[in-house]
C-alpha cells in the first residue's frame, strides 16, 4: 500500500496519522439459491494528538489522499476543546517506536464466480449425502485491513491483516416439529483461497456435523447444577478471551475489574498459562498477526496468567504511562473513524500434557461441551456461554447429546478448578470482539476439565 502521509516538522506533542483501507466480501447460499453477494471498500485517514493531558481525534473518509495537515489541525483543536473540563497533568507517554512493513502474501484470490461455483458444489454434495436435512446454508466471507501509520515517536508502519471464513449451517426437523440446527466453520489467515477448502476435507467435516445433528435430534435435557465439565477448544478460547482476557485489558483494570488488585496472586490452577500472542505462536505466524499496534508500538506477547498466577495486563501508551508498566502493543482501531483502544490479538490458554481420551475416561458423571452459540462476561470475570452441542459423560464414556443449555460461573473459580489440560490445540479467528468497536481477533486453546454450572432441568 502506498500513501503520501507526512507529519509536520514542528510537533511539540504526541501525534499519529493513520491511513486505513478496509475491504469486505460476503456470500450466502440458502438451499441452492444465492441470497447475498456483497462487497465493500472504504478508504480514509485519521489523526490523533495528545496535548496537555487530553486526546483529540479527527478522521476523513475519502477515496483520495487526505490533507494530513488539515486533519492534524482539527485533532489538535479537539484536544484543546477538551481542556474546558479543567487542567490535567500532561501524560509522559512512552516513546517506543517501530519501523517496518508486513503485507500478507497469499494465494491468488478466488473470483466471485469461483466462489459461487464452490458454494454450488458444496450444496450439491450435501443434497446427495444428507437428504433428511430441511435446510442448508453456506457462507463465505473475507475482510482485509491495510494500514499505514506515522507517529511523532518515529514509527512508520505498513501492515496488512486479512482473514476469511466459511460457515455451514444444517437444519432438520425435530421430533416435536421444531427445527434443530447446528453449524461448523473454518476460519483462517488470508483470503478465501487460503482456507483449506479441499472437498475431501470438507466432506469429512460435514459428515461429522451431520452426525452431531442427528444425535442432537434425540437430545435430552442436561441436569442443572455444578458438574465436572470438559470444555472443547472452542469454549476454552471463549473462556480465555471473554471471561479472563477483557479483565486483563488495562483500561478495564483501571475501571475496577476484579483483577485490579490481584497481580502476583493465584487466580487459576497451576496447569493454566494464558497468553495474548502478538504475531507468532510455536514458530508460526498467528492468524491475526500484529507486529506494531495502531499507536506504532512494537507488539509483544503478554503472559496474563503464568502457571495460575496473574502476571500482567495489556496496555496502550496511555495506560502504560499511568500504571508505570511495560508497553505491550495492544492499542488497535477497527475502522477509519475509530480511535485505538486496548484490544486483544491472539489470546489462548496453552496446551498441557493430558490425553483428551483419558480426560473423558476420568469423569464418572459430567458433560462434554463441544460448541458455543454465544457468550457474555463482565469485569468481575462472571460469564455465561450458550452451549449448542454437548454430550453426557457417564462412567468415562460419552452418552446422549444434550439440548441447548448454558454454562456459567466466575472464570477465576472455574480456572482454579481445572485438574486436566489436554495436549491438543486449536485456533480460530471467525467472528468479532465487540468492545465499543468491532475488532478482528483470534482465540485458541486445548480441551480442559473443570467444574462449572450447567443450566438444565
Amino acid at each position: 500500500m502506498s500513501t503520501l502521509l507526512a507529519l509536520p516538522g514542528d510537533i511539540s506533542h504526541y501525534t499519529e496519522l493513520r491511513h486505513h483501507e478496509l475491504r469486505k466480501s460476503f456470500m450466502m447460499m440458502v438451499d441452492g439459491s444465492l441470497t447475498d453477494n456483497a462487497a465493500s471498500h472504504s478508504v480514509g485517514t485519521s489523526a490523533r494528538v495528545c496535548r496537555d493531558g487530553y486526546w483529540g481525534f479527527a478522521s476523513e473518509s475519502s477515496g483520495v489522499e487526505a490533507n494530513s495537515q488539515k486533519l492534524l489541525s482539527k485533532a489538535n483543536r479537539n484536544a484543546q476543546a477538551m481542556s474546558a473540563f479543567g487542567s490535567k497533568q500532561p501524560l509522559n507517554l512512552p516513546t517506543s517506536h517501530y519501523r517496518g512493513e508486513h503485507i500478507f502474501q497469499g494465494k491468488t484470490p478466488f473470483t466471485k464466480q469461483e466462489c459461487i461455483d464452490w458454494l454450488q458444489t458444496l450444496d450439491g454434495l450435501c443434497r446427495d449425502k444428507y437428504p433428511k436435512l430441511s435446510s442448508m446454508q453456506f457462507f463465505l466471507s473475507s475482510e482485509q485491513h491495510n494500514k499505514h501509520l506515522l507517529t511523532s515517536t518515529d514509527s512508520d508502519v505498513y501492515s496488512s491483516v486479512l482473514r476469511s471464513e466459511c460457515m455451514c449451517i444444517f437444519s432438520i426437523e425435530g421430533k416435536d416439529g421444531q427445527p434443530v440446527e447446528l453449524y461448523d466453520w473454518i476460519s483462517g489467515k488470508g483470503g478465501i483461497a487460503d482456507l483449506d477448502l479441499n472437498l475431501s476435507v470438507m466432506e469429512q467435516r460435514l459428515d461429522e456435523l451431520y452426525q452431531h445433528l442427528m444425535a442432537k435430534r434425540e437430545a435430552v435435557p442436561a441436569v442443572g447444577g455444578n458438574h465436572t465439565l470438559i470444555f472443547a477448544p472452542t469454549l476454552t478460547g471463549m473462556l480465555a478471551h471473554e471471561a479472563m482476557g477483557h479483565p486483563c485489558e488495562a483500561d478495564i483494570v483501571q475501571g475496577g475489574a476484579a483483577t485490579c488488585e490481584l497481580l502476583g496472586e493465584q487466580v487459576a490452577s497451576d496447569l493454566i498459562t494464558m497468553v495474548d500472542f502478538a504475531h507468532h505462536y510455536d514458530g508460526l505466524e498467528t492468524q491475526i498477526p500484529v507486529y506494531a499496534d495502531d499507536e506504532g508500538t512494537p507488539a509483544n506477547d503478554v503472559v496474563m496468567i503464568d502457571k495460575g498466577v496473574l502476571n500482567g495486563f495489556m496496555h496502550s501508551r496511555e495506560t502504560s504511562a499511568e500504571m508505570e508498566m511495560p508497553l505491550t502493543g495492544n492499542a488497535r482501531a477497527y475502522d477509519i473513524n475509530d480511535e485505538p483502544l486496548i484490544r486483544m490479538r491472539n489470546t489462548a490458554i496453552l496446551p498441557g500434557t493430558d490425553s483428551y481420551n483419558d480426560m473423558i475416561e476420568g469423569v464418572e458423571q459430567g458433560y462434554l461441551l463441544l460448541s458455543s452459540s454465544n457468550g457474555q462476561a463482565d469485569s468481575t470475570t462472571e460469564f455465561m456461554f450458550g452451549v449448542d452441542l454437548g454430550y453426557e459423560i457417564k462412567n468415562g464414556k460419552l452418552g446422549r447429546a444434550i439440548k441447548d443449555t448454558t454454562v456459567s460461573g466466575k472464570a477465576m473459580d472455574v480456572l482454579r478448578s481445572v485438574d486436566a489440560v489436554a495436549d491438543d490445540m486449536q485456533w480460530e479467528c471467525g467472528g468479532y470482539c465487540g468492545k465499543k468497536q468491532m475488532m478482528l481477533v483470534s482465540v485458541g486453546g486445548p480441551s480442559l476439565r473443570a467444574t462449572a454450572h450447567l443450566g438444565g432441568e
